[in-house]
């Protein structure tokens, strides 16, 4: 494992990477602020300038926006007792108490040195038992790389908000959207309608930042308050919460490892995580800790598992190709459009990619202990800025971004119409993740389909000669079984909730009736 971190060190340490490492943690921070943000839309906002940088300054990059995005979202439930992101949804229960009690200052100090070091926790995971999934990995074969790519699609679309039956149909739609263009194996066009420009496919970048900001500023738009401007209170430069949190060590060391955890089982999420972690830390708090009081451990709890969240997501992304959440999917997707192909061919074949990865992830949460403290007072002056000069900005951001990618006004199109298929998903209660993933994933899934295919002269009989290949697709139809039983308990319950209702306006007129007759 530390080969690959030796291998990786001069892709890292240049001025360029490093640079942008920072600035992806300080840009990170800022847009987790912003409620309504988060990382996942500073991923999207960049990916485009990443398609021009080499592959470790990009990847550093996103990296860093994903891991200080992640830990942005805790100054605003602190100081306004709104979280910036759904994974800090659980900080604010104690962190806003300390607030009110004054202690603002430890209460964010707190938070973003959990934060850090429990993503350095969850580094030290990432880099020990990648290259142990990925070495396993290396016995797959198309069957298993086949059954591999089914499993991620079907895991997001399991545990992503909204109905499962929703997340399957946007997977679905995700995977129809991957076969068009050229076929690779007989370079025939598919779903083109004889348009050239779509010979390669939608591009990606254009399609997620469609979909996840285009539609979001509608979101905003719709939402109006265009110049409010919030009341929060004044931040100074101190490094002190480092000695409170030391008092909180195991604590600290649980809840990451909790994240860490949560965050390598694809679709569980960083809010899931923090939440688990809270309650863990609560049930065994020392007498005298009031959590929902201003309790020092609980910020701790939470802010160490989201952001471990992120290492443990990074895990099954790097090592089989399965992004953890809906930002490593677009992570996977960046490193894709980059030219490596996550998985264990990755740490085969460009061992100084994989190890240049880790050193970035692990310099980031360096990089967010060291910035956090330092622009503490500046969080607090983002906070006030008007939605009306943030949107514009965001616009602007994604149309340059997106048009630089080829010079083309064909996929600043692409980018509007995903917008509105974008803006009609979120309305309808679709979640958008499942459908990059089905995207990204769409074609690994066709292209090792056909070539077990190919191989094998007994047609589908390849997939159950080979164990792996069987253990994959036996999780795949447990995945698949529980799917349809979850959407039919939900079909049952609309139907009970649908005939209570005629028997209460009954009961109800019944009542009514009987009452004037008495009167």
């Amino acid at each position: 494992m530390l080969y690959l971190l030796q291998e990786g060190l001069p892709l890292f340490f240049n001025f360029q990477a490093v640079l942008l490492t920072t600035l992806g943690i300080v840009g990170g921070l800022v847009i987790g602020v912003l409620p309504g943000l988060g990382p996942l839309m500073g991923i999207v906002l960049l990916l485009p300038l990443a398609f021009h940088l080499p592959p470790i300054p990009a990847m550093g990059m996103l990296i860093a926006i994903y891991i200080g995005g992640s830990a942005g979202g805790s100054i605003s439930a602190v100081l306004l007792r709104i979280p910036g992101t759904p994974l800090a949804a659980a900080t604010l229960f104690d962190g806003f108490p300390m607030a009110q009690k004054g202690r603002a200052q430890d209460a964010v100090g707190l938070a973003m040195s959990s934060s850090a070091l429990g993503g350095l926790i969850a580094g030290l995971v990432l880099v020990f038992l990648s290259p142990l999934l990925a070495k396993f990995a290396l016995r797959f074969a198309p069957p298993e790389y086949f059954a591999m790519a089914v499993l991620g699609v079907l895991t997001i679309a399991l545990v992503s908000e909204g109905s499962a039956l929703k997340g399957l149909l946007a997977g679905g739609l995700g995977l129809f959207l991957s076969m068009i263009g050229t076929d690779e194996f007989t370079n025939a066009y598919r779903f083109t309608f004889g348009d050239f420009r779509l010979s390669s496919g939608p591009h990606l970048v254009a399609v997620v930042v469609g979909l996840f900001a285009l539609s979001e500023i509608f979101f905003q738009i719709e939402a109006g308050g265009y110049l409010d401007k919030p009341k929060v209170q004044r931040l100074r430069v101190s490094f002190a919460a480092l000695r409170i949190l030391i008092r909180h060590k195991l604590n600290l060391i649980r809840s990451s490892l909790i994240g860490t955890f949560f965050g390598a089982i694809p679709g569980a999420g960083g809010d899931v995580s923090a939440f688990i972690s809270y309650a863990t830390a609560k049930k065994l708090a020392r007498p005298g800790e009031k959590y929902g009081e201003g309790a020092e451990g609980g910020v701790v709890a939470t802010e160490s598992a989201n952001n471990g969240c992120c290492g443990g997501a990074l895990i099954p992304t790097l090592s089989l190709g399965i992004p953890g959440d809906a930002s490593t999917a677009v992570l996977m997707g960046a490193l894709i459009l980059l030219g490596f192909f996550p998985g264990p061919d990755l740490f085969r074949d460009h061992p100084d990619v994989a190890g240049g990865i880790f050193i970035a992830y692990l310099m980031a949460n360096i990089t967010l202990l060291v910035m956090g403290a330092l622009l503490a007072p500046l969080f607090g002056s983002v906070l006030k800025v008007p939605k009306a000069w943030l949107l514009p900005a965001v616009l602007l951001l994604s149309t340059l971004g997106t048009y630089s990618l080829q010079n083309s006004t064909f996929d600043l199109w692409v980018m509007l119409v995903f917008g509105g298929i974008g803006y009609v998903m979120r309305r309808a209660g679709y979640p958008l993740a499942p459908l990059i993933i089905g995207m990204i994933l769409g074609g690994i899934m066709e292209s090792n389909l056909r070539r077990s295919l190919l191989i094998s002269q007994d047609g589908l009989m390849i997939f159950l000669d080979r164990p792996i290949s069987v253990a994959i697709l036996a999780i795949d139809l447990i995945l698949f079984l529980s799917i349809v039983y979850s959407i039919v308990r939900s079909s049952r319950k609309t139907e009970d909730r649908e005939a209570a209702v005629p028997k209460q306006a009954a009961s109800s007129t019944a009542e009514m009736r009987s009452g004037a007759g008495k009167s």
